[in-house]
């Protein structure tokens, strides 16, 4: 019998490859967490098309919801008021896509569901080298909190957090989805639209680039 691992899905590329390794050895609990932020429809129709993909049943998927992160605000992913710029022309060393300590609460939301259910781990596909910057989907980080982790769940818990593509390059995350037979074609990576991706935001961009690296046809139609 596989052990039970619960994957923190976005329905972005990163997470949907982070899923695809977890699943080849594990069965699938999958968690997304709307806060409020601009494509959250979006994210979740591409969770849902995933975990559908996989077979994953609704008792092994939870879709959480706070507005904490869109109140707190400081990202132009909650506040409207805030434009998404276009790639390269935000020049601060950390983005102002970044949503404040966004992936500690994703984390704690996941491992306080794997502590209930049982699972031996949760995965996370924070992308250090080839990401936008975030510091919380660095190494360092993610290593912080499997500290806090073991500090504060039960001992009997053991639960492990895992980040399978923290090191690979974005191009390598595609090819790596594309070996797994991941459903690349149900994800969402946009930070503006819901309907074709714009093309121009850093998500797009860093996105695009992967693919076209890889020598593999995006399957996500663009405005431009």
């Amino acid at each position: 019998m596989k052990q039970l691992a619960v994957v923190l899905l976005s329905g972005g590329l990163d997470s949907c490859v982070t899923a695809a390794v977890a699943r080849r050895n594990s069965d699938l609990a999958l968690l997304f967490l709307d806060y409020g932020h601009r494509t959250n429809a979006r994210e979740r129709k591409a969770f849902h098309d995933i975990a559908d993909h996989y077979g994953v049943p609704a008792t092994r998927r939870l879709a959480a919801k706070t507005d904490a992160l869109r109140r707190v605000g400081g990202s132009a992913l909650t506040d409207r008021n805030v434009p998404v710029p276009d790639a390269g022309s935000d020049r601060n060393d950390v983005p102002v896509t970044y949503v404040p300590f966004r992936n500690a609460l994703f984390l704690s939301l996941g491992i306080s569901w794997a502590e209930s259910v049982g699972a031996s781990s949760v995965y996370l596909g924070a992308v250090e080298e080839d990401s936008s910057g975030y510091p919380d989907c660095t190494q360092a980080f993610c290593d912080a909190f499997a500290h806090a982790v073991d500090t504060g769940t039960r001992p009997e818990s053991r639960i492990r957090v895992l980040t399978p593509v923290i090191h690979l390059r974005k191009h390598q995350i595609v090819r790596l989805g594309v070996e797994l037979d991941a459903p690349l074609h149900l994800t969402w990576s946009c930070y503006k639209n819901s309907d074709r991706a714009c093309g121009r935001c850093d998500s797009c961009i860093l996105r695009l680039n992967a693919f076209k690296a890889s020598g593999i046809p995006d399957p996500v139609q663009y405005e431009s």
